[in-house]
C-alpha cells in the first residue's frame, strides 16, 4: 500500500542509536504533540541520556522544515514522534576459567516528524484565490440567483 503523501509535514530519521528502545521512548512520549520551541526546552532541562541524540533529530528536522520546505520555526510542532527497534550488536565477554558470558548492545530507529501549524491557513488563502481565478476567467461573472417562485411572478427563460 503507498503512502499518502502529506503536505506541511518535514521529517528526521536517526538509525542505528545506541541505546535501548524503551528508554528512547520515555523521553519521546513526554515531547510529542509540544511545539518546536517548548521541546528544546524539555530536552535540556531532562536527566535522561537519550536527551541528546532525540534533541540533535528534533533540530536536524527543524532544519529541513525551514531550509526545504521555508517553514518557521515558530510555527513547527511535533505531530508523530516514534521509535523502533534495531539491530541488537552481541559480543562475548571473556570470563574466569576459560568461560564466556554474552553482551547485547541494543540500538533503536527513532523518527521525529514536525508539522507547519500555519499551513491550514495557506490552504484556505490558496484555494480562495484559486476560486477568485475561475470567477475572473469564467466570462460568466454576474452569477444572480432567480427565484422563480418569487411574488413578482414566474422567470421565464429568455
Amino acid at each position: 500500500m503507498k503512502k499518502k503523501k502529506t503536505y506541511g509535514e518535514v521529517y528526521a530519521l536517526g538509525q542505528y542509536i545506541s541505546m535501548s528502545a524503551h528508554k528512547a521512548r520515555r523521553v519521546i512520549d513526554q515531547i510529542r504533540g509540544r511545539s518546536y520551541e517548548e521541546t528544546l526546552l524539555l530536552l535540556a532541562l531532562m536527566p535522561y541520556r537519550a536527551c541528546y541524540p532525540i534533541l540533535k533529530l528534533v533540530n536536524s528536522a527543524a532544519a529541513n522544515a525551514s531550509h526545504n520546505m521555508r517553514f518557521n520555526e515558530e510555527s513547527l510542532v511535533i505531530s508523530k514522534a516514534e521509535v523502533n527497534e534495531g539491530t541488537t550488536v552481541k559480543k562475548l565477554k571473556t570470563r574466569a576459567r576459560g568461560r564466556s558470558s554474552p553482551i547485547r548492545r541494543p540500538t533503536c530507529h527513532i523518527r521525529i516528524v514536525l508539522q507547519n501549524t500555519s499551513f491550514d491557513e495557506f490552504e484556505e488563502d490558496f484555494f480562495s484565490l484559486k476560486k477568485d481565478a475561475w470567477i475572473k476567467k469564467n466570462k460568466y461573472k454576474d452569477m444572480t440567483y432567480h427565484d422563480m417562485y418569487n411574488s413578482e411572478g414566474l422567470w421565464d427563460k429568455k
